[in-house]
């Protein structure tokens, strides 16, 4: 027996009730998906090595991905050529056409670790530096533990903390801050805090959401580290939805939490894995990149790495694009993920040496 679901696709009876547990909400919550999600449909061919650098550049860590808003344009994060631009002067934000050429590249010299990239309505380029200074490089000094506002140029428009100064959680600097976004109003969140999901982690360790003001005042910010609901064990992929709530991957919990842009804990779903970059479309379905699972045995046992494709109407998972770069070890799957106007899903694979894949419909 089948049972009708969403738009005249149908599901096997069993399927559908397995799907009902996952979806099913109690007091606000999703119940925990025990089974991993490895098994749906994939319905996309994979392009790998898409995109080349100009003058011979080797790709090296990528992480970070979104749409220009022509819909047809990326933009990318390059760490270098390898996983830092610490002494480079390399500019590691990249403007890519659909045929994989770069256009434009901007950003050289400001940044440690680009790690989290959101381009807004206006075209503006947000890069979060993920990392701080180190005592034993005098060339790291000054650096890191900030959000860049860019112009498509390559201007610096804003600076969300402090340069080389790392914060505790309290205030408006920032500590390895993971991911950005902004919303209708031009309010900015932060995912801050990158350390998290470490074996070593604490209540004292940051772990939390920070919203800013359209000109880079802090407003109030949520989270701090747990597993509880609301809590954080590091806010590594944000994103909004058409209902204005913030969804954010919160990697070291296996899970994906939703808040309302005031901060108040919504929801959660755990049937999208492990994620480290999410990518939600006008109509609400979400691409939840998962570059971690088969990276060792203890992060999420069982399920396998790549880019989950579902609804966040519901939380249940359609497609499943396995096995993206499969001439990279485990682990090295992407990790930042756009689609574009077309309907192609873009991976940013962040293994020193990775590239850019990209998915097309069969």
């Amino acid at each position: 027996m089948n049972i009708g679901y969403k738009t005249g696709k149908e599901i096997p009876l069993a399927t559908f009730f397995s799907f009902a547990i996952i979806a099913l909400f109690v007091s606000g919550n999703v119940l925990a998906q025990l089974e991993p999600i490895n098994q749906r449909p994939n319905p996309f061919f994979t392009e790998d090595h898409w995109a080349t650098l100009p003058d011979g550049r080797e790709w090296g860590s990528t992480a970070g991905v979104d749409m220009d808003p022509d819909g047809r344009h990326l933009w990318a994060i390059d760490r270098c050529g390898a996983n830092s631009c610490i002494g480079s002067t390399v500019d590691p934000i990249v403007k890519i056409s659909p045929s994989g050429n770069v256009v434009a590249s901007i950003g050289g010299g400001l940044m440690l670790f680009p790690h989290g990239l959101h381009v807004d309505r206006d075209g503006n380029i947000w890069v979060t530096d993920g990392q701080g200074p180190r005592e034993d490089n005098p060339a790291t000094a000054g650096k890191g533990h900030v959000v860049y506002k860019l112009s498509p140029e390559g201007d610096v428009l804003l600076i969300l903390g402090q340069p080389g100064v790392a914060g505790d959680g309290t205030d408006a600097l920032l500590e390895t801050p993971c991911d950005v976004v902004t919303d209708a109003d031009g309010n900015i969140y932060v995912g801050d805090g990158h350390s998290g999901q470490n074996t070593d982690a604490t209540i004292d360790t940051v772990a939390r959401i920070v919203k800013f003001d359209h000109e880079g005042n802090m407003i109030k910010y949520w989270g701090g580290w747990g597993s509880e609901a609301g809590k954080l064990k590091t806010p590594h992929a944000l994103d909004i939805d058409s209902r204005n709530r913030l969804i954010v991957g919160d990697r070291g919990n296996n899970r994906l939490q939703i808040f309302d842009l005031n901060g108040n804990y919504i929801g959660e779903f755990k049937s999208f894995s492990r994620p480290s970059g999410i990518y939600i479309t006008d109509d609400d379905i979400i691409y939840v990149a998962d570059s971690e699972s088969e990276f060792d045995d203890t992060r999420n046992p069982g399920w396998h790495a790549g880019i989950r494709v579902g609804s966040l109407l519901d939380g249940i998972v359609d497609y499943f694009i396995d096995g993206i770069v499969e001439d990279y070890p485990a682990g090295s799957n992407p990790e930042g993920v756009a689609v574009d106007s077309a309907g192609n899903v873009f991976g940013a694979v962040v293994s020193s040496g990775g590239a850019l894949v990209k998915s097309a419909r069969r």
